[in-house]
């Protein structure tokens, strides 16, 4: 919980440069643009928005960026140290960064010998000159400068005077931020507290002029105080290849940082950076540190959902806070608990992150889940009478055939309404049939479904073409209901998934089937079992423009009663 006299953590946010770089996710400038708005809503202090000049996208960016700007973030462009016997004044990507028109930028320069010797291939010295130079000329052009240093911590572990002596170098020159980078991932919490409280220590003696480290060549412009940054600051970057990330810079803020630096869902390069979704509330919840407003807060849910959405990346289900299995409850033992008192099996509460409570259906499930999960759709259910327990028995009879409700609440509801008396007979399908050709050759095949359906005792018969037998037969449902059902016209089916239950019985084996629908602002999972894939796909497809057609129902009783 945070106070007004919470110590102030600054946010900083690479998914739009380092998150990219994850393998198999691609945004475009339209993508970059609709993230940084939403991370500007979230109160993200810093967003790193690319690198100018690197690519024609990054370039628009920022242009666009310049004429419509961000509400409350500073926009960050990123960029490296000038290259080796050059100049800054005079390197062609220097300029390009100060075209971004960005007030802050972010350069990163090498601090382990190894990579100036190897990788670079210059001297220790023409290292620290690369720092010096572009930090001090992009000071003279009125920028403010956040350091990453690169590969900050496994430079340390080799030597620790040289890298000590980048970080003198580029506060000397004008940086107001030092970021220390585990770029390999590999430092372990114990190390990162060591060596961070060590540069706390060191860098504090800015000050006195006295690093230990001996005589040092004198910058030709003193770093410029600043009120909000007093100088030095000390941020952390980490990476997650040895599943520390999060741990890491948790550490570091323990032992004196005051900036985190991460991507939204933990986005990144190989194994992905450090999240965000988990650093904030722990940092913010627990920790007691103040990040964004408690508003906000309750927003990183949403936010973590959005931005999978716009990469095209399936959130990931039991992600901590964020996840939508992060509060779910299965057993029944803990389902009746968490009902009592929600402390009993949750860490915080849910609605602080945006989240929400979420008891699953299985057949592992007591009473208890189904009254809660009834209760969560809105159907009270009376434990004393007979319709409870019979919902009980089904659905473990259900799953006992393969079915998966867990996974398929949608489907739930419409079994307990059914249970209940009360299932709404929006259509019903008379019959279908699916005709596929497959022509040698072509790597793509056709299909042409038939359906006959009855809405209002009035029989329709429609065919529809597809990519594919479950493609065809969702066209023409689709076809022979919308004259009825206009709002079906907004239905997506957004995810299809096949699972073989029982593989050992070949072809004719048991087949489960998902489907995932939406409506542009909800979505929903239906479930389908049978030994014919379309049998299964059909019974997932129908109940899933029925459980869409359900919603909006509700929702038009619901605006008509408040009017």
């Amino acid at each position: 919980m945070t106070t007004n006299s919470s110590p102030q953590l600054w946010l900083y946010d690479t998914t739009l440069r380092d998150g990219t770089q994850r393998e198999g996710l691609s945004v475009s400038i339209e993508d970059k643009l609709r993230i940084a708005r939403r991370l500007d809503q979230l109160g993200i202090p810093f967003i790193e928005g690319g690198w100018p000049g690197a690519n024609p996208k990054d370039v628009q960016f920022f242009w666009q960026l310049q004429e419509d700007p961000l509400k409350q973030a500073e926009i960050v462009a990123f960029c490296s140290t000038r290259r080796p016997n050059s100049t800054a004044a005079t390197e062609p990507m220097l300029q390009d960064i100060l075209a971004a028109g960005t007030r802050w930028v972010t350069i990163f320069g090498k601090s382990w010998d190894l990579h100036v010797t190897t990788g670079l291939k210059t001297t220790l010295e023409e290292n620290l000159a690369m720092i010096r130079d572009t930090i001090e000329y992009l000071r003279s052009q009125g920028r403010r400068i956040i350091y990453d240093a690169e590969h900050w911590f496994d430079g340390y572990k080799h030597n620790r005077d040289y890298a000590l002596q980048t970080l003198e170098v580029a506060i000397a020159a004008g940086a107001e931020w030092l970021v220390l980078c585990d770029t390999n991932g590999g430092t372990l919490p114990h190390e990162i507290s060591q060596i961070v409280q060590d540069v706390v220590e060191v860098t504090g003696k800015l000050g006195t002029g006295d690093w230990g480290l001996g005589s040092r060549k004198e910058s030709s412009q003193s770093p410029i105080p600043n009120p909000q940054f007093p100088m030095p600051q000390i941020g952390i970057h980490t990476h997650n290849d040895s599943e520390m990330a999060v741990a890491n810079a948790i550490a570091a803020v323990m032992a004196g940082v005051k900036m985190v630096q991460g991507t939204i869902n933990g986005y990144g390069e190989r194994c992905g950076n450090a999240n965000l979704c988990s650093l904030i509330p722990n940092l913010q919840l627990k920790a007691g540190y103040s990040c964004i407003t408690e508003d906000q807060l309750t927003q990183l849910t949403e936010a973590s959902r959005f931005v999978s959405e716009v990469v095209n990346l399936a959130p990931d289900e039991h992600a901590p806070f964020v996840g939508r299995s992060a509060f779910a409850h299965k057993g029944g033992i803990h389902v009746s608990a968490v009902e009592r008192n929600p402390l009993t099996y949750e860490h915080i509460q849910p609605e602080q992150v945006g989240n929400r409570r979420r008891i699953v259906i299985s057949e592992q499930s007591g009473l208890s889940n189904v009254l809660a999960k009834a209760r969560s759709f809105g159907i009270e259910l009376d434990q004393q009478k007979a319709e409870a327990r019979e919902i009980l028995q089904r659905l473990k009879d259900l799953e006992s055939e393969g079915f998966q409700f867990e996974a398929a609440e949608a489907s739930f509801v419409l079994l307990m309404h059914e249970a209940l008396g009360g299932r709404q007979k929006f259509f019903e399908v008379k019959g279908f049939q699916v005709h596929c050709d497959l022509i040698e050759g072509k790597e793509t095949s056709n299909a042409l479904a038939t359906v006959k359906v009855a809405v209002d005792g009035k029989n329709i018969l429609e065919a529809a073409e597809g990519n594919g037998p479950v493609a065809a037969l969702d066209a023409a449902l689709r076809k022979a209901l919308v004259n009825f059902y206009p709002q079906i016209a907004t239905f997506d089916l957004t995810d299809y998934k096949v699972r073989i239950l029982d593989g050992h019985t070949g072809t004719a084996a048991k087949t489960r089937v998902l489907v995932e629908s939406g409506n542009g602002r909800q979505r929903w999972t239906t479930v389908g079992v049978s030994n014919n894939i379309l049998a299964a796909s059909y019974q997932a497809v129908v109940e899933g423009l029925e459980y869409g057609l359900l919603l909006h129902s509700q929702a038009s009783a619901a605006l008509k009663a408040s009017s």
